[in-house]
């Protein structure tokens, strides 16, 4: 479903149109004439990135900086969208995670410096990965500003780390001797708010740089800003589908239905119905603090020789509240919207047996009030070197040290419980919901205490690294490139509950700490306020003597590869070939250990595990410059991509009930995903920043993974220890044994088109005008339990445009990105419900600025104007999961160069 689409049609159109005019912008720049055409600001950007791209022999695209702390996006995920094949979602209005060519975040390899970087912060939802430590990106824990250019490497070669099957993003920090002779800097200040918050938002950013004549240099940068964000929307769990015996136990019970009519009553007591649960109105409030340094020192003590020595430091902060008021019946199953005692005054349902209407009495609310505190942490060092004693030998590597922590002090839940009467109504198309009270829902008397929840959590990641590359250029064509890489990851992190505490205080008055909460749009209810519950009720946070500790893992990879590879660029008659072939090496140890915890998430005792993998990749990139001004590329690759940590954590699960055991455990012994890759593009340069391309790519993988269930299998099957739990044997027949396992393959298929082109020939003014577009369509069919379908995260048809207008002493630009639907998980072929995804989105951003002098300028940047929504659907026939908005942001500031 997309709610913009007319004002993305009618964006794209415009920008199409505009694309003729191309043909135009090269005719004249094959004339002969006598002015040269100066390029700046966001134009000299796009000329640089163009530039980079065309010289590349593997498929790529790349963002440069217009200058120092001038990212073109305050966000790098923003900035990212703008290539052709690149997807993201976002967190709270902000960029969060990319989708590279239809493959999610977990495929994507991030650099940093030219090493690969981890760091996860968190979102308020678990249906976007609310903890989720995994081997993705979160471009949000940066400032832009602190990053001169980003490069996304979309084909393989042998040099490159083997890893990312949809490609290698690398992050650029700004050096010294990238800027002129001397002292050179650049401050930015920015004050911005949003539309729901209507806060004070300060942003600012700092870079000097010294450069003693390109033998010795020093760059400082920094970045702070906070941030406070709102989201708010309908939100609702997993439907409910309760069985006919249950329903006939409730109204035996007190359920009222005599309302209904005798078809209703029937339908309803024939657990044939599905319920929404939760039927939640909720707000997302959020304090965001983020810091971000770097610093780099370049010495080159003589011509021969350069070092380079990087360092990063990132904090994000995330103080969290969240307000909830929801359907949370005491004595009915899934947080449907009616309880034992409620009346059913009327009931609709859909063609799907989904009830989209029904009107209670009495039923049994719960007003949540949750609290929390994230905090992430990135720090990164990094030496490389360089040695080039002549023309034709060349040595360069790098070491380096990272490590990314995310803790969570408290996660806590504050529940009230009310009792009163609501209809609920959900629209046709699954992208709304709307409750109607007929109770007072401010009305504090209405409310007791229920419960509090206490949390913590915490990850942590590190990696060692270690590169060596040497080539040799055998003739004036052709070079031979080799190295050496090691390369050890680690991660580690564990979850405690400690849930329904101080239940012995339930049913009491909340008046010495409830309050009216307002910060809804739709509605006001009862909310808690902790510092005086807590006082209330002699109570704190604590997970001290908590038995529910969950996913206590600890992973470490060490591998170590090496590559060999041929470069070559020779005249093919008139035209001229270039490329490189190569194969690398690879071979990585692992080593698991987790937790096994029985029914009750108590810990039973640790399991360990060690496994191997190895492997060689081949790879093939070429580029015919058929003329000067037109290329063809071809590309014919093979790469990996490691399973996903949760996968090969050792940690899981043993219950037994009634002498029945089941068993839930990772597997570490899983092999990579692997991929055949093939790309074909052509590429037409012209006028000074102009570029119409066209590719297609095809993607053929392996070794995807699935949960596998076997019935009836020995213990000793599972590789557990059978000192987990007493009465357990190596012959003790486990009912049911799950783990993920290698299983599935897929096949994607895709064509990107991508255009840009200033105007430079017309008359004044419109001279100054130029536009960019891209549009990616993408196909897959992947088999999971042999099951046919796409690929989760896959969005069918990406596109995006932008206009721009610049001179030297003004600018303004206006960009649109839509993104099509996509799963965030399929349907498994019996529960309608296991299917779960994401509506199209049409986000629009503009930015401006205004040169007061050649230093100084005055910027105003607009992000999510049209406040769009995001909608998720849950189940094959679209019901509504969430929908949630997080207005407009606006930022006002001045930059000052130096």
């Amino acid at each position: 479903m997309l709610r913009n689409k007319p004002a993305l049609l009618s964006f794209l159109a415009v920008t199409t149109a505009l694309m003729p005019l191309m043909a135009m912008a090269q005719e004249n720049n094959g004339s002969e004439t006598l002015e040269e055409i100066v390029v700046y600001g966001f134009v000299q950007s796009l000329s640089k990135a163009r530039e980079e791209k065309r010289q590349a022999n593997i498929v790529k695209d790349v963002i440069v900086a217009e200058d120092m702390a001038k990212f073109p996006e305050l966000n790098l995920a923003e900035s990212l969208q703008r290539l052709p094949g690149v997807a993201i979602n976002r967190e709270a209005g902000e960029g969060r995670r990319i989708t590279l060519r239809g493959l999610g975040p977990d495929f994507t390899r991030v650099q940093l410096n030219g090493m690969e970087v981890l760091g996860n912060v968190d979102s308020a939802m678990d249906s976007r990965g609310q903890r989720s430590r995994d081997r993705a990106f979160d471009f949000n824990i940066f400032a832009s500003e602190l990053f001169s250019k980003v490069e996304v490497e979309k084909t393989f070669q042998a040099a490159q780390n083997e890893g990312g099957m949809a490609g290698t993003v690398g992050l650029f920090t700004g050096k010294p001797f990238d800027y002129k002779d001397g002292a050179t800097g650049a401050v930015t200040a920015k004050i911005g708010t949003n539309s729901y918050t209507e806060d004070t938002q300060p942003r600012v950013a700092a870079m000097i740089s010294q450069n003693w004549g390109d033998r010795f240099g020093v760059l400082l940068s920094a970045a702070y800003s906070e941030r406070t964000t709102q989201e708010q929307g309908y939100n609702t769990y997993s439907p409910s589908q309760l069985s006919a015996s249950q329903l006939k136990g409730y109204v035996a019970k007190g359920l009222d239905i005599s309302t209904l009519s005798a078809a209703q009553q029937q339908k309803f007591l024939s657990g044939e119905l599905v319920f929404a649960s939760g039927n939640r109105l909720s707000v997302w409030d959020a304090k965001q603090e983020r810091l971000g340094l770097t610093a780099a020192a370049q010495w080159r003590p003589s011509d021969e020789v350069l070092f380079t020595l990087d360092g990063l430091h990132g904090e994000f902060t995330t103080r969290r509240d969240e307000y909830h008021l929801a359907t949370r019946p005491a004595s009915t199953s899934g947080s449907v919207a009616f309880d034992v005692g409620s009346k059913i005054k009327a009931i609709s349902w859909d063609n799907s047996n989904f009830v989209n209407d029904i009107d209670v009495e009495n039923l049994t609310y719960a007003s949540e009030h949750r609290r929390s505190r994230n905090e992430n942490e990135f720090n990164q060092i990094a030496l490389t070197g360089e040695w080039e004693p002549n023309d034709r030998f060349k040595l360069d590597g790098h070491i380096g040290y990272e490590k990314s922590s995310y803790t969570t002090p408290y996660d806590d839940k504050l529940y009230l419980q009310a009792k009163g009467g609501m209809r609920t109504r959900y629209d046709a198309d699954g992208t709304g919901a709307t409750n109607f009270y007929n109770w007072n829902t401010t009305d504090m008397s209405r409310y007791s205490f229920k419960e509090f929840y206490f949390r913590e959590f915490w990850n942590e990641t590190s990696l060692k690294e270690g590169v060596l590359n040497g080539r040799y250029t055998l003739t004036d064509g052709l070079t031979l490139r080799g190295g050496l890489a090691y390369h050890r990851y680690t991660s580690s992190g564990s979850e405690t509950y400690n849930d329904g505490k101080f239940r012995q205080f339930g049913g009491t008055p909340v008046t010495a700490y409830g309050y009216v909460y307002d910060g809804n749009n739709k509605q006001s209810w009862i909310a808690g306020d902790y510092d005086k519950a807590f006082a209330q009720y002699n109570a704190f946070h604590t997970v001290a003597g908590a038995t529910d500790i969950e996913n206590t893992y600890r992973v470490t990879e060490e591998t170590k590869a090496g590559y060999g590879q041929l470069d070559w660029d020779q005249p093919l008659g008139d035209m001229r070939l270039r490329g490189n072939i190569g194969v690398r090496g690879y071979f990585t140890d692992t080593n698991s250990t987790g937790n096994i915890n029985n029914s009750s998430d108590t810990p039973l005792g640790s399991n360990k595990n060690k496994s191997d993998y190895s492997g060689v990749l081949p790879a093939l990139n070429m580029a015919l410059e058929v003329t000067p001004d037109f290329l063809v590329r071809f590309a014919a690759t093979q790469n990996i991509n490691r399973p996903s940590i949760s996968s090969m954590s050792a940690a899981g699960t043993l219950t037994q009930t009634d002498g029945r055991y089941t068993v839930s455990v990772g597997n570490p012994n899983l092999k990579p995903y692997k991929d055949t890759s093939f790309d074909l593009a052509g590429e037409w340069y012209f006028s000074t920043i102009g570029m119409v391309s066209l590719g297609v790519f095809n993607k053929d993988i392996k070794n995807l993974i699935s949960t596998e269930t076997l019935y009836n299998v020995p213990y000793s099957a599972t590789g557990l220890p059978a000192t987990l739990m007493a009465g357990v044997t190596p012959n003790t027949v486990v009912a049911e044994y799950s783990r993920p396992v290698n299983l599935d393959d897929a096949r994607i298929t895709g064509l990107e088109v991508a255009a840009q082109t200033d105007f430079a020939f017309l008359p004044a003014p419109f001279d100054k005008l130029g536009v960019l577009a891209n549009l990616t369509l993408i196909d897959s069919n992947s088999k999971i339990k042999g099951l046919k379908g796409p690929i989760t995260g896959l969005s069918k048809t990406n596109a995006n445009g932008t206009l721009y207008y610049e001179t030297e002493e003004w600018g303004v630009r206006v960009s649109a990105n839509y993104r099509s639907s996509y799963l965030r998980s399929r349907y498994d072929g019996s529960n309608p419900a296991s299917e779960d995804g994401f509506d199209g989105s049409v986000y629009m951003d503009a930015a401006a600025f205004v040169a007061l002098t050649p230093s100084i300028r005055l910027t105003l940047d607009a992000i999510n104007i049209t406040n769009e929504k995001e909608v998720q659907y849950n189940s094959i026939y679209h019901r509504l999961h969430n929908v949630t908005q997080s207005g407009t942001t606006v930022f006002a500031g001045v930059s000052l160069d130096f």
